[in-house]
């Protein structure tokens, strides 16, 4: 298995094993589902694609504000995030609405199929942001928007983790919140992927966490680090000091309220 591959398969795990996804302690995944609609204007009869669809969060209020005269194509490599969607369109009796179990970074459609591209809170994790971008660029038709969202690169204790991996193994990786981690890295690979009109918001948030559930455990370092193959080459020791580094830095920061964690996100939407 290649190191590529066992970042996949994290994420698979990672991801299938969140069966609360939608109301998750701590995070705001519906509401920021729901602000990323509304930065894009969706009218009936639309052609819509959801990448990493997950729970289904953007993908199901698409369809119904497209109507019947339009679809929905979700696509999603994880089957239990794909399943808990599936129980909600069932209630909603949704029938302009499809689902695809697969890896978008190969998954293909025929130029000018949809209207609008979402991915929500999922781009960052692509090996390749420009070559998925520029996939997009060619599913789009004229006109059609692009909009997804993505951390700034201070959030989610980034560059502490960058900083504890580089001290351990005497090389800085790229972290895997760098690529997009502001809103001029956004608007660089937009332009170069050929989109226009690029709008950025910023919504500020953030919330305090216990420290028991800041740890940097390996499969939070493969992810974090996108399967980066310096990783592979970490001994178990290397490992356990990353933790240990880790946690005392964490300490430093703790209050009495807990560890403040920013979870601040960028709301991006461009046009083909």
């Amino acid at each position: 298995m290649t190191d590529q591959d066992s970042y996949k398969q994290q994420l698979k795990e990672f991801y299938g094993s969140r069966t609360a996804y939608d109301h998750e302690q701590g995070t705001r995944h519906p509401l920021e589902a729901k602000l990323l609609l509304e930065f894009v204007p969706l009218n009936l009869g639309q052609k819509i694609l959801d990448v990493a669809t997950g729970t289904g969060l953007v993908a199901i209020p698409a369809a119904q504000k497209v109507g019947l005269d339009g679809n929905v194509i979700g696509i999603d490599m994880t089957s239990g995030m794909l399943h808990q969607a599936r129980q909600k369109i069932a209630v909603a009796k949704l029938q302009n609405i499809e689902l695809i179990e697969a890896d978008a970074e190969y998954f293909d459609f025929s130029d000018s199929s949809f209207d609008v591209v979402f991915c929500c809170e999922a781009i960052v994790l692509f090996p390749d942001i420009l070559a998925i971008l520029q996939k997009w660029y060619h599913f789009l038709k004229v006109g059609g928007y692009v909009a997804f969202t993505c951390p700034p690169e201070t959030a989610y204790m980034a560059s502490l983790q960058q900083r504890i991996c580089a001290r351990v193994l005497g090389e800085s990786l790229p972290h895997i919140l760098e690529p997009l981690g502001t809103p001029e890295k956004c608007r660089n690979l937009l332009n170069q992927a050929g989109f226009r009109d690029i709008e950025i918001k910023i919504e500020p948030s953030g919330h305090y966490r216990s420290l028991s559930d800041n740890r940097l455990s390996g499969t939070a370092i493969n992810i974090n680090f996108k399967g980066n193959p310096l990783l592979s080459k970490l001994s178990q020791e290397q490992l356990n000091q990353l933790e240990v580094e880790y946690s005392i830095e964490i300490e430093k920061l703790a209050t009495d309220q807990g560890l403040w964690q920013d979870t601040t996100k960028l709301f991006v939407r461009a046009r083909k």
